[in-house]
């Protein structure tokens, strides 16, 4: 008879040590001589204290990755969600026991390495503008966002499994797909938990983002700056929302560290993912990443024997969802991510190309310098773990590219 509980244990080190290896060989990245085309975007002292930074920002990933394993092994191993299952009487809570265990424990485990990394190492190199009510006011709002997406997942996996039995595979996909899509639709309006909103107001920058999109027939409900500066001095830009909810939100950061054709640029980007259908294309990824769940899920209710070694007395929802979600699917979500995230590289490129077709060539050239700069990226990674983890390209692999789509326009 398999010893499910070895093998779950097996599983949970194999993904352990995988994500060990990855950190490892990012840390050795900063040895990695800078290509010429990004030279620029840090002075030989600035350099200096990137590279202290991203090692210290490898050890903390490490440690914290180790200390989420220990977590979870000892967790499996001493049969602890069941001993915590009994402690309620309630049938509901008794199957979602468990996701209330490890989503407790977790958090509360693991929130000193949150901390360190805000409020030390963050602090040290002169990102963090979070105070510390605000740190604690976001630690409680994320567990209990987390904990409560975790507990629907877990409802509804209950649900269709009494229901529908083995036929659950489809319908648990397409529920999961539909609560993404939910979740990325009402983003907009989640956000506003953690940050204020102020409408762009009227001048150069505005007029010329709606003049693109404009030409484009690219509408947006909105053009919002969110106020970032509360917890970082770090930059960024992103379109959320569908249809028309649609919304582009700039961090204040990035408004007054770059110029109007800069920030046009990077949303010529942005536009370019809309006009390939990149977000439908996303959505067709995230189903079939749903239905390998589904397929997981189906595997494991229809193996009561499972849940013997971990003290139940039978099937529950709860812990399967663990099963499922931390040991099943982290073992084959490498494989997937290694399709998704070349997908996802390619798509960069076309959007960038798309910049350079609205001439932002340039301009699209030095806001990613300054957002590389502002954000402390790694401008010389391994190839190696660009292929396995990266969703975009180098800063330097997208430069070469947008120089060649720029000689080939002839502009």
């Amino acid at each position: 008879m398999m010893d499910y509980k070895l093998l779950a244990a097996l599983i949970l080190t194999v993904v352990y040590l995988y994500g060990m290896l990855l950190k490892i060989i990012q840390w050795r990245s900063a040895r990695n001589p800078i290509p010429a085309n990004v030279a620029d975007v840090y002075d030989p002292d600035t350099y200096r204290k990137w590279r202290a930074y991203h090692a210290e920002k490898c050890r903390l990933g490490m440690a914290e990755s180790t200390a989420g394993f220990v977590v979870e092994l000892l967790l499996l191993l001493l049969n602890a969600y069941a001993a915590f299952a009994g402690l309620f009487s309630r049938a509901l809570w008794v199957q979602m026991a468990a996701v209330l265990l490890l989503s407790g424990l977790s958090s509360f485990l693991l929130l000193p390495f949150s901390y360190y990394n805000t409020m030390v190492i963050e602090e040290k190199y002169g990102f963090n503008r979070t105070t510390k009510k605000t740190f604690w006011i976001d630690q409680i709002k994320e567990f209990l966002v987390g904990l409560v997406l975790m507990l629907a997942i877990g409802s509804v996996l209950l649900g269709l499994h009494r229901a529908l039995g083995d036929s659950l595979i489809i319908a648990f996909a397409a529920v999961m797909t539909v609560l993404m899509l939910g979740i990325s639709f009402l983003y907009p309006f989640f956000s506003k938990i953690f940050n204020k909103f102020t409408t762009l107001e009227e001048g150069e920058l505005k007029d010329k983002l709606t003049g693109l999109l404009e030409k484009n027939g690219y509408r947006v409900r909105a053009i919002q700056v969110m106020d970032a500066s509360r917890r970082s001095t770090k930059s960024n830009a992103y379109f959320t929302g569908f249809g028309k909810m649609k919304t582009i939100v700039l961090y204040d950061t990035l408004v007054q560290a770059m110029t109007p054709d800069e920030i046009c640029a990077v949303f010529a980007h942005e536009m370019g993912h809309g006009l390939h259908k990149d977000t439908l294309k996303n959505q067709i990824l995230t189903f079939v990443q749903m239905l390998i769940l589904g397929v997981l899920a189906w595997l494991t209710l229809r193996t009561p024997a499972v849940f013997a070694p971990f003290g139940f007395d039978g099937v529950n929802y709860g812990f399967a969802l663990i099963l499922i979600m931390n040991v099943e699917f982290a073992l084959v979500s490498p494989l997937f991510g290694l399709l998704t995230n070349a997908l996802s590289r390619r798509a960069e490129y076309r959007a960038d190309a798309q910049a350079v077709k609205e001439g932002y060539g340039e301009a699209l050239i030095s806001g990613l310098k300054k957002l590389s700069r502002e954000n402390f990226a790694d401008l010389a990674p391994s190839p190696l773990l660009v292929k396995l983890e990266y969703s975009h390209p180098t800063l330097s692999q997208r430069i070469d590219a947008i120089r060649k789509g720029k000689t080939a326009s002839g502009t």
